[in-house]
């Protein structure tokens, strides 16, 4: 299994870990599956009342899609299989409180998880990039989430950068896309405690109160995700050219301010 799941009914908090750190917790079509499998168990367990979503190691919060999923697409600019659309919890209806606990690097289709997560605790080792563009691809449903989490120009800065630049959890953290820092290896426990508090609710309220919080920005959501699948068709290299572009791939600088 790909996903750890670990419950307790005294606290009613529920800790999902992407669990292939040998993978830096990247996403298979294997472990999309189990998470969407994930999604709709807790939709159904009233013992479980707010979730910890968090990646195993030290390294990875998650690196987004594995490079060596096969993901056939379909001969057409409007049209776009992407396996990541379906790994969130607000893409599987699950309106349970989910707190993110982000230790490492956090990059590329991890935005898919944290833009459904509803806040996010990371420790202070914690890093987040997108680098789509470095390889020749078109950062679509990623900037179209993380605009919604942060403002524009850092967004833009950050998928235009590639990997040129990481944002660093203190810089993440001034610009809102963490609410909490950690010491290193601290997030989870900080993220449960949260969740712990949450949980202690009634279980109406919160939900309600996740549902209102995303049909605030669902509308701009949608439209932003209307335009993906034709830009990405349209503006992806091919395939072999983006890895070799990813076998030369250097380190960046990191942005603390």
């Amino acid at each position: 299994m790909n996903v750890r799941i670990e419950p307790d009914e005294d606290s009613g908090v529920t800790v999902v870990t992407l669990d292939r750190p040998e993978r830096l917790n990247a996403i298979d079509l294997a472990t999309a599956a189990e998470l969407r499998q994930v999604w709709h168990e807790l939709r159904f367990d009233d013992s479980v009342r707010a979730v910890v979503l968090t990646g195993a190691g030290k390294r990875a919060f998650c690196t987004g899609i594995d490079r060596d999923a096969v993901v056939p697409q379909p001969n057409s600019p409007y049209m776009q299989d992407d396996p990541l659309l379906t790994v969130g919890p607000k893409a599987n209806d699950l309106w349970k409180p989910v707190v993110a606990a982000v230790e490492g690097m956090a990059c590329g289709g991890a935005f898919y998880l944290l833009g459904e997560a509803e806040f996010v605790v990371a420790g202070t080792t914690a890093t987040f990039f997108d680098p789509h563009t470095t390889y020749g691809m078109v950062s679509a449903y990623e900037s179209v989430l993380m605009a919604q989490r942060m403002p524009y120009g850092e967004v833009a800065r950050m998928a235009l950068m590639g990997t040129a630049e990481r944002i660093s959890a203190r810089r993440a953290h001034d610009l809102g896309l963490v609410s909490e820092l950690t010491e290193p290896g601290g997030a989870l426990a900080a993220a449960t405690a949260c969740a712990a508090v949450v949980a202690g609710h009634p279980a109406e309220a919160t939900q309600g109160t996740v549902r209102a919080l995303w049909a605030a920005k669902e509308a701009a959501r949608t439209q932003g995700f209307a335009q993906a699948p034709h830009l990405i068709s349209l503006g992806n290299l091919p395939a072999e050219r983006q890895t070799e572009l990813f076998a030369g791939r250097r380190g960046g600088r990191f942005r603390v301010r």
